[in-house]
């Protein structure tokens, strides 16, 4: 597995805007724990909360995330640039990304159906569309934002946005690439995505507080048979907030 650094240029905060294959890859967007009717139940099929696994050995540790290492995966962590935190993870497989964010939230109920109407909000106020669509994680957001080629053509970007809701936090996922639009390219990062292990934390919280992510402690990333070495940290796209 290689790891990588990216750098993320605006502040970290509920995010707002629309997002698309690399503009949507830096949200820092919102939460909610509790189960709202647009949300999916886990169940037992993951995300996982830290209290549903028996042992943490195996994992990528980042702090709020624990991540099953997988061949062929890159991680990249998305670092605010005035801060230099970390506010984002992104996983790369194949060709496409998942980026990665959890927040705090409250007990009773989820903000997935908010935040949804927001990110459409932001979306349509940049000329572009969403829509909203069924899949193996309850009610997706589709947003598609125009976009123009190096060439000068027009044409669209497009992100598809995934939340969930486990026990006091919330877990949102934004894909890129082939993945945001095609099922079957999805499935690697999907399957990865199931995997994921929020860790919460004691410590009270307000709602939407971004959970602290870091670096694995000396870099140690565990890792498949035949997976590659720990890369060197790189720069990841400049991405625009979402919220």
């Amino acid at each position: 597995m290689v790891f990588g650094r990216g750098r993320k240029a605006k502040q970290e905060q509920p995010a707002d805007s629309g997002e698309t294959q690399e503009a949507v890859t830096d949200a820092s967007a919102d939460d909610s724990a509790g189960t709202s009717a647009a949300a999916p139940v886990r169940g037992a099929t993951g995300p996982f909360d830290v209290s549903d696994i028996e042992d943490q050995e195996g994992y990528v540790d980042l702090g709020a995330l624990l991540i099953a290492p997988a061949e062929g995966l890159q991680l990249r962590l998305e670092v605010e640039e005035a801060t230099q935190r970390v506010v984002a993870v992104t996983m790369d497989l194949n060709g496409s990304s998942l980026q990665l964010q959890a927040f705090a939230a409250p007990r009773s109920e989820g903000l997935w159906d908010e935040i949804r109407e927001q990110i459409g909000q932001s979306v349509g106020s940049q000329g572009g569309q969403v829509e909203e669509i069924q899949g193996g994680f309850g009610t997706e957001l589709l947003a598609k934002l125009p976009a123009s080629g190096a060439d000068g053509s027009h044409g669209y970007r497009v992100a598809r946005f995934i939340g969930v809701d486990g026990p006091r936090w919330f877990l949102r996922g934004v894909f890129g690439g082939e993945a945001a639009v095609d099922r079957e390219a999805a499935a690697g990062l999907e399957g990865l995505f199931r995997q994921i292990v929020v860790v919460r934390g004691e410590n009270p919280m307000p709602p939407r507080d971004l959970l602290q992510l870091r670096l694995p402690k000396d870099n140690a990333v565990p890792a498949p048979q035949s997976a590659p070495d720990l890369g060197q940290p790189e720069r990841g796209p400049e991405t625009t907030q979402i919220g």
